[in-house]
């Protein structure tokens, strides 16, 4: 793959035939010269013009030290975000990969020479663009300038001006400046890691290093004098590039990965390595402090009752019972405690992230309409040209191919600030049980419907056999509409998670009981099961036994929370081996 490679053709002599004169022997030498190159001319285009073996390895270059995108683990493995989405595309593709790690520097050089087919993460530019092809980004990487925690504020590029700035090597960020005259200022190291490390021990002003990898190495490294002083100096597309012309290798990668926006698998392997960082344990003062609040009150209670019970020995066959149900409300109040402990704390903490969440979600939902505006007003032109002048390049892409990709990209957008919205709204609901508002009378059977359409993609994929019965003539509960509908939502997914495989079934079922005045809806899988000492923790905050595919353990405890406060109830029942039936029950309006 990456020896060098002879042209047997110029090997091949054509002997010059004698001819009087000098003249005539230069022009025989030239003419033996010009038929040799003819010949590597033919070998080399014969080559190219062979196809492509498909079922070859492909080889895929990338950074060894670019956590969490890309990087050697512990056990000398490739691991990242950027690997487990090749792995993917590679798996719905039918493609053979070969991951091939090192320094960045090299790898470009590897990919530009032809011994690596593709890079599976790399940034794009003008000048990257003329000399490789680009996929689709599949992820936009925002650049922070970093700081140790006495350095003055920088709040931009220009603060940077006379200061020592530490950075990755050949990486997009120091073309990003070299190219705005930054160069005397630079510090190159050969891993954004090695940047962040001269930065703690004072070997230079500032670092500008990506955002998620510089806080991951601030926390694997301990380097807890660094923070970012200034956030998202620059928003990069990063994505998939092979050499120029591979047309056929460009497209099995872009195909796979819209395949797995599609799927739901691009969102699962995002959130995996770029979500949301595990808080900090609580500290032991912390836990001290919750323990004193709750046990002294009730090493107080409890000296009291033993002080009471010994007065009153003689009347101990009379109060017996009293005395067990005192004892019992001791306990009761102990657990409330508890409770409201943890839920003033889960309060405190969902209230911050929500906060911070919020603000940048916020700036998406107001910017992507503009950015919509912007491009329908500039469509015209666009297409003006377009019509007299034909295909052209803008962004790195054929226009021809952006007219269609940017109203989508846009949508996902608007869709994916959206949906962020809604998780950070379910956390908030989570923490703050208050009354329902918006109640209205609802037809369960048409929310039930409603959700199954929600979920048809997910359903398709999971199982072949689903079937859902609705009885007729529902009586109407009172309810929010949106409320009931996630609810059922997240029941079917949940579903669809326990097969195992997809000739595994879905039952959906809906009825009214008369005796009880409620109507229920029914969703029942043929999965795994659950055991039996899991069931009664299931709606528990954060008990999931899913974490190592991504379960948060809220979804039913937010689900269960919203059925009690429309006076209804969620009940399970399972069995290892044979699967889950879950039932909602909602009171049905007198």
């Amino acid at each position: 793959m990456g020896g060098r490679f002879a042209c047997m053709s110029c090997r091949w002599k054509i002997p010059p035939v004698p001819l009087p004169g000098r003249g005539y022997r230069y022009l025989a030498v030239l003419l033996t010269v010009l038929a040799a190159l003819v010949l590597v001319a033919v070998g080399t285009a014969s080559a190219a013009d062979a196809p492509r073996d498909r079922h070859r390895t492909i080889v895929v270059g990338g950074d060894r030290d670019y956590p969490p995108y890309e990087f050697i683990d512990q056990n000398g493995k490739p691991a990242g975000y950027n690997v487990e989405l090749t792995r993917a595309i590679a798996e719905v593709m039918g493609m053979t990969v070969e991951f091939r790690l090192g320094a960045w520097s090299e790898m470009f050089s590897a990919l530009k020479s032809g011994r690596v087919d593709v890079l599976q993460g790399i940034s794009w530019s003008e000048k990257r663009a003329r000399q490789i092809d680009f996929t689709p980004p599949h992820t936009i990487v925002y650049h922070a300038i970093f700081a140790r925690r006495d350095s003055p504020p920088a709040a931009g590029l220009e603060d940077l001006r006379g200061r020592k700035v530490a950075l990755h090597r050949d990486g997009i960020m120091h073309e990003y400046l070299a190219e705005r005259g930054y160069g005397k200022d630079l510090v190159l190291t050969p891993t954004p890691a090695d940047a962040l490390r001269l930065l703690a021990a004072g070997g230079c002003d500032y670092a500008v290093v990506a955002m998620v990898p510089g806080m991951y190495i601030i926390r694997e490294n301990r380097l807890t004098n660094l923070v970012p002083v200034a956030r998202s100096i620059a928003a990069q597309r990063y994505g998939y590039a092979v050499r120029q012309g591979d047309a056929e290798l460009l497209a099995r990668f872009s195909e796979g990965l819209a395949i797995l926006r599609k799927t739901g698998q691009y969102e699962a392997i995002r959130a995996k390595w770029l979500g949301v960082l595990e808080p900090q344990p609580v500290r032991w003062q912390e836990i001290a402090k919750y323990a004193a609040v709750v046990v002294i009150p009730l090493l107080v209670i409890l000296g009291g009752t033993v002080l009471w019970s010994h007065s009153l020995r003689r009347q101990v066959a009379q109060r017996t019972e009293s005395l067990s149900r005192a004892l019992e409300e001791v306990q009761l109040n102990q657990q409330q405690l508890l409770q409201a402990d943890k839920m003033a704390a889960l309060g405190i903490l969902v209230s911050g992230v929500a906060h911070e969440i919020n603000n940048p979600t916020g700036l998406i939902l107001l910017d992507v309409p503009i950015l919509r505006k912007i491009y329908n007003d500039a469509a015209p032109i666009l297409e003006e040209r377009y019509r007299t002048e034909g295909d052209f390049t803008l962004g790195g892409l054929r226009y021809s191919r952006v007219r269609e990709e940017v109203p989508r990209l846009l949508d996902e957008m608007q869709d994916g600030a959206k949906r962020i919205k809604r998780i950070v709204e379910d956390l908030k609901d989570f923490a703050r049980r208050d009354d329902v508002g918006g109640k209205e009378l609802v037809d369960l059977n048409g929310v039930a419907q409603a959700a199954v359409r929600l979920v048809d993609a997910s359903l398709r994929k999971a199982t072949t056999r689903f079937t859902a019965r609705y009885e007729p003539d529902l009586p109407r509960v009172l309810a929010n509409v949106q409320r009931i509908e996630q609810v059922v939502v997240n029941l079917v997914l949940n579903a669809c998670q326990a097969l195992p495989d997809p000739s595994r079934g879905i039952e959906l079922e809906t009825s009214f009981d008369p005796a009880v005045g409620c109507v229920n809806l029914r969703v029942r899988d043929e999965g795994s099961g659950i055991a039996p000492e899991n069931i009664p923790r299931l709606t528990d905050p954060f008990f999931t036994t899913k974490r190592e595919s991504g379960g948060t353990g809220l979804g039913l405890s937010v689900s269960a929370g919203i059925i009690k406060e429309h006076g209804g109830a969620l009940s399970f029942e399972s069995a290892l081996g044979e699967g889950t039936t879950v039932t909602l029950s909602l009171p049905v309006i007198a």
